[in-house]
């Protein structure tokens, strides 16, 4: 007997001036199924959702949920309709409790009064129902993200969604927080909810999904079993071509020692961290979300203040009070947020490549332009940036492309020696992610040194020459490229974790 469809979309076309945003794309939704859809930015992804959704009306097709025709005017309709949606960003209120927020736009009313208390028990048991560690009465700006898309789902659970669409979930949340997301889509399916699951990382849908749909250029490509479709031939559909080599790790001769660290700690956060890497080589620093990596890298650039440790840089010691006195001398932190601390997303390309630069670029008190966009278009086409111009808004770029404007950004520093990338391919497409290891690979070639912090162990293990492993601010191990398995990386993942609970065992007996 066949599943049922609760959601058919049919050569649905959505226009806008200039640009087909769908074109004649399909797709089904079985009840109670958890289904992955896939696709590099500027696929339709976020049309697809605003046409489901109610926030476009599309110009051709139609729109079947339940077996009945629909016609959504605006948002409401589809909300009424049992449609939800979360977004990777929550539109929530911070200044408000996470009961107001559950049931904004649909609050418990009797005699025109809100019941508090109805509201509050209900918010507490929906909370309760995604085993949430935080109660109804608590201030929503207070939360962390992953307890912020807890409440957002919630809402969705308030409307008696039958269809949740969740857009890009997981891409800001740690490993952890990742697993019990999955745990809280698992018992939506189990409820009867279908889901609508949207996402870059191959990890979610292998998680997740029993079906992938794929969408390339406004176009449907194709839906497939997620347990009969191989990795490369899923890569093909999301990209229009094959990626041979996903991880294209250059053989480099590796060089003299650039950067060490010696006996790094800064209480509370990392102890005693030494590392070191050479010219030509890509080091990777992984563990666990919260193991320490990015803030050992941030007292080494002058961020945060360790309390003890020393850097050297081509064998002599370093002083390191701020981050300027890091650049200065070529240390260079691509930071894990680009968008709120790697660029100036109201800026042009041009002026975002060469902020780190601008006293160079003065010329008698006055910035020479001429100068600065010969400069940032010579380094955005090193780095084979997407853009119009150079004068676009870094805003108007997708991921991949912003992380390359930060990389343009570092190489237009003539005196960088080692570059930091932290998260480099966090939230960006399949085909960004392979131009980006592509860029790395490029830059071991011209013999600078690269530390890549990272949470995704394909590319740590495809990646690197050495990789350093932590643990609680510790370092456990650091394993040669040739010697480095996922089991063995997870292993001393959790090794300092699993002596600190056999240290309490100890003490308690």
């Amino acid at each position: 007997m066949a599943e049922e469809v609760i959601l058919e979309l049919q050569n649905i076309t959505k226009i806008f001036p200039g640009v087909k945003a769908l074109d004649n794309v399909h797709f089904d939704l079985r009840r109670g199924e958890i289904h992955a859809l896939m696709g590099e930015n500027g696929a339709g992804k976020s049309t697809f959702i605003k046409v489901i959704t109610g926030v476009h009306a599309a110009e051709e097709g139609k729109m079947i949920l339940e077996g009945k025709e629909v016609h959504f005017r605006g948002p409401r309709d589809a909300s009424d309709a049992g449609i939800a949606a979360v977004y990777q960003h929550p539109t929530s209120y911070p200044e408000l409790s996470v009961a107001e927020n559950i049931f904004i736009g649909h609050e418990k009313m009797k005699h025109g009064l809100i019941q508090w208390k109805v509201m509050n028990d209900e918010a507490a048991e929906l909370l309760g129902r995604l085993d949430a560690d935080f109660g109804p009465t608590e201030e929503m700006g207070a939360l962390s993200v992953a307890q912020q898309q807890m409440v957002e789902i919630a809402k969705a659970l308030s409307t008696n969604a039958k269809i949740v669409i969740l857009d890009e979930p997981t891409a800001s949340l740690t490993q952890n927080e990742s697993q019990k997301l999955y745990k809280i889509v698992r018992q939506l399916r189990d409820h009867g909810v279908s889901v609508i699951f949207i996402s870059h990382r191959f990890e979610d849908m292998y998680e997740l999904a029993s079906r992938v749909t794929v969408l390339r250029d406004s176009q449907y490509i194709g839906t497939y079993d997620v347990d009969k479709i191989s990795n490369a031939d899923l890569i093909k559909a999301m990209v229009g071509r094959e990626i041979s080599d996903m991880y294209p790790k250059p053989e480099v001769k590796i060089g003299d020692e650039l950067l060490r660290i010696e006996g790094m700690s800064r209480t509370g956060f990392f102890k005693d961290v030494s590392l070191d890497v050479h010219e030509g080589e890509i080091i990777g620093m992984t563990g666990l979300v919260g193991a320490g990596r990015t803030e050992t890298m941030e007292s080494v650039c002058g961020i945060t203040k360790p309390d003890a440790g020393k850097v050297f840089l081509q064998g002599k010691e370093l002083h390191i009070h701020k981050p300027a006195d890091a650049m200065k001398e070529g240390i260079i932190l691509l930071p894990e947020d680009r968008q709120k601390q790697g660029l100036i997303l109201s800026w042009g390309l041009n002026r975002n490549v060469t902020l780190p630069i601008q006293e160079e670029l003065a010329n008698h008190g006055f910035n020479d332009n001429r100068k600065e966009n010969e400069l940032s278009k010579k380094y955005l086409e090193e780095v084979d940036t997407k853009a119009v111009t150079i004068f676009e808004p870094a805003s108007s770029l997708s991921g991949g492309n912003q992380q390359k404007v930060v990389v343009a950004k570092a190489l237009a520093q003539s005196n960088m020696k080692v570059i930091i990338m932290d998260e480099p391919t966090k939230g960006v497409d399949v085909g960004a992610k392979a131009e980006i290891y592509g860029i790395m690979g490029e830059l071991a070639k011209k013999g600078y040194g690269i530390i890549m912090i990272s949470s995704e162990m394909p590319e740590i293990l495809g990646m690197c020459d050495r990789i350093y492993v932590m643990c609680n601010g510790r370092v456990t191990g650091c394993l040669d490229r040739g010697e480095a398995t996922q089991e063995g990386i997870l292993t001393l993942s959790m090794e300092n974790s699993a002596k600190h609970e056999h240290a309490e065992t100890e003490a308690h007996s």
